[in-house]
Order: C-alpha cells, then sequence, then structure tokens
C-alpha cells in the first residue's frame, strides 16, 4: 500500500506521510521484535499497527505517531499471547489424561507373560510359596506351617523365586524400574 503511494503521482504530502508510515512499520518491527523475542509475530504486530494507526489518524489528531504505535504494539502482543495460552490450555486440557500410555500398557502386558512363563518354568514348590507370599500376601509362617517347611526355607524360596523373575526380565530387556 505505501509502496503504491510513493510510485504513483500521488502529492508530495501523500509520499511524505508514506514515508513516515514507513518509518513507523520499521520502528514497531524492531521493538516487537526485542520486546517479544518472537521474530515470527513481529510482522503481523508492525502491519497491524500501522493499520490501526492510519485508520485513528483519519479521525482523530494524533500527537504522538510513534508513542501510539508502540502502544498499540504492547496490546496486540498481549492479545497475542493471552490467545496462544488459551489455546494451548485448551489442547492441553483436551489430551491429558490419567489413564496410562500406551506404551506402559504394552510393557506391563509384555511383563505379564514373562512372568507367567517364568513361574511354569519353577519347581512347583517354590512357584507355589512365591505365588502365595507376593501375590495372596500370606505370613512366611502360615505359609511353612501348611508346607511343613521352617520359616528360612520359605525365605530361601521367595528369594530364589524373585531372582528368577528378575533374570526373566532381564533377558528379555524388560525393565520394571522406570515405572511407577
Amino acid at each position: 500500500m505505501l509502496s503504491s503511494i510513493r510510485n504513483s503521482d500521488a502529492p508530495l504530502a501523500d509520499v511524505k506521510r508514506a514515508d513516515e508510515w514507513d518509518a513507523v512499520q520499521t520502528a514497531v518491527l524492531r521493538y516487537v521484535r526485542g520486546r517479544s523475542g518472537r521474530p515470527d509475530i513481529a510482522d503481523d504486530v508492525a502491519q497491524e499497527t500501522v493499520a490501526r494507526l492510519v485508520e485513528l489518524s483519519a479521525t482523530q489528531q494524533i500527537s504522538s505517531l510513534f508513542a501510539l504505535a508502540f502502544r498499540i504494539a504492547d496490546n496486540l502482543i498481549i492479545d497475542m499471547h493471552r490467545r496462544e495460552r488459551r489455546l494451548s490450555d485448551e489442547v492441553d486440557a483436551d489430551w491429558q489424561s490419567d489413564a496410562p500410555s500406551l506404551d506402559r500398557i504394552l510393557d506391563s502386558r509384555r511383563a505379564i507373560a514373562i512372568f507367567h512363563r517364568c513361574l511354569r518354568r519353577m519347581p512347583p514348590l517354590r512357584r507355589e510359596v512365591l505365588i502365595r507370599r507376593r501375590l495372596n500376601q500370606e505370613s512366611c509362617r502360615a505359609i511353612g506351617e501348611d508346607l511343613s517347611l521352617s520359616a528360612k526355607a520359605v525365605e530361601k524360596h521367595i528369594t530364589r523365586g524373585m531372582i528368577d523373575l528378575r533374570k526373566a526380565l532381564e533377558q528379555a530387556g524388560v525393565d520394571l524400574m522406570g515405572q511407577d
């Protein structure tokens, strides 16, 4: 728009006014780049600022064109930040979930399959002791009494069973330590 005024046969006053608008736009560009740290919005803000100034200057007397330009640019920057924050908050709320991620579900299913396979390979007594203690939460004393084992023997079966499970997971490349 401004370059068309300069290239036409417009009166000298209009050409000077176009140069003034160019100076305002250049100053606003530098100001927005420095103030917002976002060069991607600088052109849009500068263009909108000049458009608003041109519109205001048609109806009102502006005492300081640059001061008003910087004020308009500040308001536009604030409006853009508010709009972006509101949009990003809406998107985040839509995508948030308390459900576990698909990767977490798949890793857990894989770990369960490895547990089942490892339990099937264990000696029957070790498997029974481990299941009763870890899954059914029975005390070592109660397990020992039912199976005619000492509490120490029950603890050894549990320890060996846990070592077997941990080895099976390591061989399969499953790391349960990183999970909650």
